[in-house]
């Protein structure tokens, strides 16, 4: 991933400097958050962008690889016909191919191992800021419906606001704008490490709800039988 790509996520998503002006911020305080929100929408995009140009290149380094193992095991089948027809030629045209696949091979199997490293660190930021993307929209929302609360405006029972594709950015600018206009601060900050750790941990749980439940229903099945 580009440099200057990687530190704008990893800035998003534990935080980090903040260009917009106090006063804009204490002017339209939602306006604000939800620019904020904006700006992790773009980074998620952009990395997405990334993700499919380094899937496509793992997609192309994969069949590079199985096409160059493929015809040298040809060749292998050839040079020993070759031999066996005494055709040193034929055998020496083929032992010259099959070093210039031997060269390429271990080149496409590196191309391919950092294409599927960088997949996984990719997708790993797509988690992380789309779990910070949660956690500000979570605020948003809050935020929202106290202001609701506050002027009266909200009669009980009514929904929140809809905080759909509602604002992403820099976090500092984001928990400035909250605490200022309510006094309860935002989330905490979380590294990168942190939030990768905590959407690995979502995933094995959910895997493991869905064994439990299949166990579950085997049970079932068992006892009825």
């Amino acid at each position: 991933m580009a440099e200057n790509l990687m530190s704008r996520v990893k800035r998003l998503v534990s935080g980090g400097v903040n260009s917009v002006v106090e006063a804009v911020e204490n002017a339209a305080p939602e306006t604000v958050m939800k620019e904020a929100i904006r700006d992790i929408d773009s980074a998620i995009d952009d990395v997405r962008n990334e993700l499919g140009l380094v899937i496509a290149n793992k997609h192309h380094a994969s069949k590079r690889l199985i096409e160059a193992s493929a015809k040298h095991e040809d060749l292998a089948d050839k040079l020993r016909l070759a031999v066996d027809q005494s055709r040193d030629d034929l055998a020496e045209a083929a032992i010259s191919r099959q070093i210039d696949l031997e060269a390429q091979i271990p080149v496409l199997e590196e191309a391919l191992n950092s294409a599927s490293a960088e997949e996984a660190e990719l997708e790993s930021y797509i988690s992380a800021l789309s779990g910070r993307k949660r956690e500000m929209e979570e605020d948003l929302q809050s935020y929202l419906a106290s202001r609701a609360v506050n002027v009266g405006d909200a009669p009980e029972g009514q929904a929140e606001p809809s905080t759909n594709r509602k604002v992403e950015n820099a976090e500092n600018a984001f928990n400035r704008v909250l605490r200022g206009a309510t006094g309860v601060p935002g989330t905490s900050k979380a590294s990168h490490e942190t939030a990768k750790k905590l959407a690995e941990l979502e995933q094995v749980s959910r895997e493991n709800r869905i064994k439990e439940r299949l166990a579950a229903v085997k049970a079932v099945k068992s006892s009825d039988s």
